[in-house]
């Protein structure tokens, strides 16, 4: 029997259609250059219809009700956009060179791109042939923003239509395969971004088809609120999680804004996910939200109630940074301090203000860069275009190895020039209330008091042109010593045995972390002489330090002895045991 599912999909025993339109009398199938066919009713406002086979690139849409003829809602391919006829796709025809891989939280470093502006080309193979250098730099994880078919030709992904399919801007499935099994090859997770929140407010014609995939009694920022407690939209986002993780041999999903889905239904509906996706995939698959609420029996897998998730991302560990080293005071900034003490006990506790974990801390995934914590930024403007660099290498050594699991956004490992700005390629009305909305979201921002609102306008190609990475200047000065640091803390990452964390502050602006055989003490802001911490003796050697050439051509490394440490700036050592 074939995969019960939602869509238009092929498998050996012919070519099969599904669509959930419950507000629909009757429902036909147009396939390209043949007559209408019509669907026949099914359980709980499903219609369907079985056919032969029919070849990949096959075109057809939907007419409901003997209305205009829309797309597939559940299209796994839309080669003339969202707005375009849907497209046969066969996941049979790519001949897979590599497995899935299977990884514990402990071994991710996690790199998070954005395929369209990762490379000049901005398409699924160019990202494809940049994989090589990921390994090389020693990530274990590739994390992509949504790549489901959005409209026009630029966003950051979160307005997907067509969430079945992989955008046609980029390359399209078989793209995107391709992608995935180098990743694979070289010994790279991919986890991918899915979206269950909202639906894009241009192109998704599950308005259309399905008004029932939505309810008014939750609210969304970005539209109307899925309605994840209804059984049939639970199944259809089910399948469309296994489609990508069978279809696409994904290894993993970060769950977007899980705090944003109507709270009352979300723990259940995404326990199934989480449960349901791996059976059908038949090997274990990670799940990790985004989520601000510090809910631990998210993570916990022995908590009344636990969601089942593997990790969740805790910005606390970015927040704290933020404030202590650029000064960040506003909107959610304002409930942080900004001192080691803090942060420290923030790393103790994988969130703030929480006890000590009582789970993993390789179940918090935690940054210094991140696409929101960029990009909602007025001017997409990186921690590293705010502070000096020696402090940016502090911090990204704090990263690499503090007892959380580390994630990188690209670039960040060569302090790239370019911002990530918020970029959208919408229709003119919609496209004008979208510019409106990005400026009038930062009116009250502290850079913009002065009444003059300098935000880049979204809908202008240049702000998606200036976040694209500047791939050649990682070579150059003094992004290659940058690079150089990343490279060097990941392998030492990668290497250490990292049992039993112990987290301290030494002082208001230095924290330590020691391990049994690797240390870290950081200092983030200013010069000075903290209280050494009382492990420091002599069997404790010095490995490197965030001055050191060739991180830097004019460093002043920190001084240590037993029981001294002086900064002569901010700065960060690495400690090992003899």
């Amino acid at each position: 029997m074939p995969r019960p599912t939602f869509g238009g999909w092929l498998d050996d025993h012919g070519t099969h259609f599904r669509i959930w339109a419950p507000s629909s009398a009757h429902v036909d199938l147009l396939i390209d250059g043949e007559p209408p066919r019509p669907l026949a009713p099914e359980a709980r406002g499903v219609f369907g219809l079985d056919l032969a086979s029919y070849p990949a690139g096959t075109r057809y849409r939907f007419r409901l009700d003997d209305r205009d003829p829309i797309p597939d809602p559940a299209s796994r391919w839309q080669p003339d956009g969202v707005h375009g006829a849907s497209a046969l796709d066969d996941p049979r025809a790519f001949i897979w060179r590599a497995s899935p891989i299977v990884v514990s939280m402990r071994d991710l470093v996690i790199y998070e791109l954005h395929v369209g502006t990762f490379t000049p080309e901005g398409s699924f193979d160019a990202a494809r042939a940049r994989l090589p250098y990921l390994r090389e730099l020693g990530v274990t994880a590739v994390e992509v923003m949504p790549v489901a078919e959005f409209p026009g030709t630029r966003n950051w992904g979160y307005d997907g239509a067509a969430l079945f399919a992989a955008s046609s801007v980029y390359g399209g499935p078989r793209a995107f395969r391709a992608f995935v099994d180098e990743a694979h090859a070289l010994g790279l997770v991919v986890i991918l971004d899915i979206v269950y929140n909202h639906v894009g407010p241009d192109g998704a014609y599950l308005h259309a088809a399905s008004p029932a995939f939505f309810t008014k009694d939750a609210a969304s920022p970005w539209g109307d609120a899925v309605d994840i407690g209804h059984p049939v939209v639970r199944d259809w986002l089910i399948a469309n999680a296994v489609h990508w993780a069978v279809d696409f041999q994904i290894d993993g999903f970060r769950l977007d804004a899980t705090h944003a889905l109507p709270h009352r239904d979300a723990p259940a509906f995404i326990r199934a996910l989480v449960d349901e996706t791996r059976a059908a995939a038949g090997r274990p698959l990670l799940f990790i939200a985004e989520d601000h609420r510090r809910l631990p029996e998210m993570i916990e897998a022995d908590a009344p109630g636990s969601w089942g998730l593997d990790a969740v991302w805790a910005d606390d560990f970015h927040h704290h940074v933020r404030v202590m080293t650029a000064g960040d005071a506003h909107g959610y900034f304002s409930t942080y301090s900004g001192t080691a003490p803090e942060l420290a006990a923030t790393m103790a506790a994988g969130w703030h203000g929480l006890p000590a974990a009582t789970v993993g801390h390789e179940r918090f995934v935690i940054c210094i860069q991140n696409h929101d914590q960029i990009g909602n930024r007025a001017r997409g403007d990186r921690l590293h275009h705010a502070v000096p660099l020696d402090v940016y290498r502090a911090a990204s050594a704090l990263l690499l190895l503090a007892p959380e699991t580390p994630l990188l956004f690209m670039g960040q490992e060569w302090a790239a020039s370019t911002p990530f700005q918020y970029f959208t390629d919408h229709h003119g009305e919609l496209g004008r209330l979208v510019s409106e909305g990005r400026r009038r979201e930062f009116r009250d921002f502290p850079d913009f008091t002065s009444g003059h609102i300098d935000v880049p306008d979204p809908q202008e190609p240049s702000t998606f042109d200036a976040s694209t990475l500047d791939i050649d200047e990682a070579s150059g000065a003094p992004h290659a010593g940058v690079l150089a640091l990343y490279r060097e803390l990941i392998a030492l990452r990668r290497r250490a045995t990292r049992r039993r964390p112990e987290v301290n502050a030494l002082d208001a602006s230095t924290v330590a972390v020691r391990y049994d055989d690797i240390a870290i003490v950081a200092r983030l802001t200013d010069a000075g002489e903290p209280a050494a911490p009382a492990w420091l003796d002599a069997s404790w050697q010095v490995l490197l330090t965030t001055e050191d050439a060739p991180f830097t051509h004019k460093g002043l490394p920190p001084t240590i002895g037993r029981g001294h440490l002086q900064f002569a700036r901010p700065s960060a050592v690495v400690l090992t045991h003899a």
